[in-house]
């Protein structure tokens, strides 16, 4: 879960270069061919000169009434995203087109008859899938990440268009012919510097689980004094949180005053990348590796950090090859008391779910204003008990239904609802293919179908929960459940170790879930129960998405881009408490 969704997810600001239309690939428009649908139709395709070979993708359709960022990057959640249609296409051949009329499915209105006629920018965008032979036989197309965290709408390779401006109206007869004409350029990697260095590690478990070379990423904050003290060896941390090209746990590591140009929230965020710098460099701050995990995947930005049916071993490939590698190359300690784990959002259910399923790798885990932790309280739903995701029968008995929200403000006002990003992503991509939310919590927790997409847990037209997948879910990743139902084998483990922060008023409605898990944990305390738990629960009063803990009276982005800083002392404190004997404490206490 994140505030980002479908906004940028922490990355860098890109300049994307808009080219002139290639010659011999116009937008064009004429009458519509008799025998078709009536009203209005596009038809989008690729010229041989841009791709020689057919394509396989999701061709989006995209029109903006507003006249700012091209329409591609104008599609968001609730209501101020523009429009956006979606349409497979398979073996799609150059020159070959893909028609979008009335039938297309579309959001926000869900078709091209609804669209008011007037002025718009129109673009089109072609989603590229590749072929996957899984390691279990199955063969599906999706779209692999090229260093962008699953963005369609930055994704290098995918094919787009220049938008053109151009009056519509639906109920007017009309073909409009849009040619894709430039591939999206690929992402620079970012530099090493004295501080933050990059790793890529091929993971033999992801490999053989999806029939190819598959990468894990880290980018690793070193020390101050890491060259000049050859022999120190380090505790160290990982951060889970959406995908970021470069180092940021949310906030970055900014190692120069930032201009003064800056405005608004760029200039908020590099100022406080640039307060870690000096903060790490003054000696304030525990001396530590901090490590910013990566693991895009071909269905999100990330893998929650778990074992998957539909995204291979994760959680393995983290914890078993990941870890080590990096300890061992920038000289961590290598032992679990000298290891934590943090993180906010999706990081925070990820980092939760790290130290349950792995409870003897990690000294500690800081999950802040996690995904939903029980799902009895998946959001506003009870995945158990009630029948439906989007819907909730009127509690007034009248025969009515309430649509379920998925967002809100601290008002409590509501900003968008479950039916409608699940519209969205239906959109965006068919088998959950859109790289979005919803549908990534149903490829991380799902069991996979029978044709090796994931089984979806709720009909995506009517919301109607599926019982049977809500059982797998259960079983495998109600991180409330399993804790529950394992307490007296794994109690033992994380005595001391559990650390949970939420917002009472959480944006996306995650703090009831909270609720759940302390209920249980604030249990353990009663006599028969098993071990008390020892750690810490914490509900940021009249606090929002994402609460990390931190002074309530102050700005959310107080709290969110200063969580580093508060944290490290500590897993430090924690960490010192719980050495053994012999332990390395002083090497790296310089």
């Amino acid at each position: 879960m994140s505030l980002r969704r479908l906004r940028a997810r922490g990355l860098p600001l890109l300049a994307l270069a808009v080219a002139a239309p290639m010659a011999g690939a116009p937008h064009g428009c004429a009458p519509a061919p008799r025998g078709t649908l009536a009203g209005l139709r596009f038809e989008v395709s690729f010229p041989a000169a841009l791709r020689a070979t057919p394509a396989d993708g999701r061709m989006l359709l995209l029109l903006s009434t507003n006249e700012g960022a091209e329409p591609r990057m104008q599609v968001v959640e609730g209501e101020e995203s523009q429009q956006v249609f979606g349409l497979d296409a398979q073996r799609l051949a150059p020159g070959a087109p893909v028609v979008f009329d009335a039938t297309a499915a579309g959001y926000p209105r869900r078709s091209l008859a609804e669209l008011p006629a007037g002025d718009y920018d129109v673009q089109a965008l072609l989603n590229l899938y590749e072929t996957f032979h899984r390691g279990d036989g199955k063969v599906i197309q999706l779209h692999a990440d090229h260093g962008e965290g699953q963005r369609w709408s930055i994704s290098p390779g995918n094919l787009l268009s220049a938008p053109i401006r151009m009056t519509l109206d639906p109920a007017r007869q009309r073909v409009v012919r849009i040619a894709l004409d430039r591939a999206i350029p690929p992402v620079a990697a970012p530099a090493d510097s004295g501080f933050v260095q990059h790793v890529r590690l091929v993971s033999p478990l992801l490999s053989r689980f999806w029939g190819r070379p598959v990468e894990l990423g880290a980018v690793v904050l070193l020390p101050a004094g890491f060259t000049s003290h050859p022999r120190a060896r380090y505790p160290v941390v990982y951060y889970y949180g959406h995908y970021a090209a470069d180092f940021a746990t949310p906030v970055g590591f900014r190692e120069e005053r930032p201009p003064f140009w800056l405005g608004g929230d760029e200039a908020g965020y590099e100022s406080y990348a640039y307060k870690l710098y000096r903060d790490w460099t003054a000696g304030r701050l525990p001396r530590m590796l901090i490590v910013a995990v990566q693991h895009p995947n071909p269905y999100y930005d990330d893998s929650y950090g778990v074992n998957s049916a539909n995204l291979g071993p994760y959680g393995d490939a983290l914890a078993g090859e990941l870890v080590p590698a990096v300890e061992s190359r920038f000289r961590g300690i290598g032992q679990p008391w000298a290891r934590a784990v943090y993180g906010d959002s999706t990081g925070g259910w990820a980092a939760l779910a790290q130290q349950v399923f792995h409870p003897d790798a990690y000294n500690g885990v800081w999950a802040l204003c996690p995904d939903p932790v029980d799902f009895r309280a998946f959001q506003t739903t009870d995945l158990y008990a009630e029948p439906n995701v989007y819907w909730k029968d009127d509690p007034a008995g009248r025969g009515g239904r309430l649509p379920r929200p998925d967002s809100r403000d601290l008002d409590g006002n509501v900003h968008t609802t479950v039916e409608a990003l699940n519209r969205l992503e239906a959109v965006l991509g068919s088998h959950g293919r859109s790289g979005e939310q919803f549908d990534a919590w149903e490829a991380v927790y799902g069991p996979a179908g029978e044709d090796g997409y994931p089984r979806p847990a709720w009909d995506k037209a009517t919301g109607a929960i599926a019982p049977d997948v809500a059982a797998y879910w259960r079983e495998r990743y109600d991180l409330g459940h399993i804790l529950a139902r394992d307490w007296a084998t794994l109690g033992p483990k994380l005595v001391g170790k559990l650390h949970v922060t939420v917002g009472d008023r959480d944006s996306f409605y995650l703090d009831g879930a909270v609720r759940l898990l302390d209920r249980f944990l604030a249990g353990t305390r009663e006599a028969g129960h098993g071990p008390f738990y020892a750690g810490s629960v914490q509900f940021g009063a009249g606090q929002g998405h994402c609460y990390t803990g931190g002074d309530p009276e102050a700005e959310l982005a107080v709290n969110h881009l200063t969580v580093t800083q508060r944290l490290l002392p500590q897993m430090e404190r924690r960490m010192l408490a719980t050495a053994p004997p012999g332990a390395d404490v002083t090497s790296w206490r310089y």
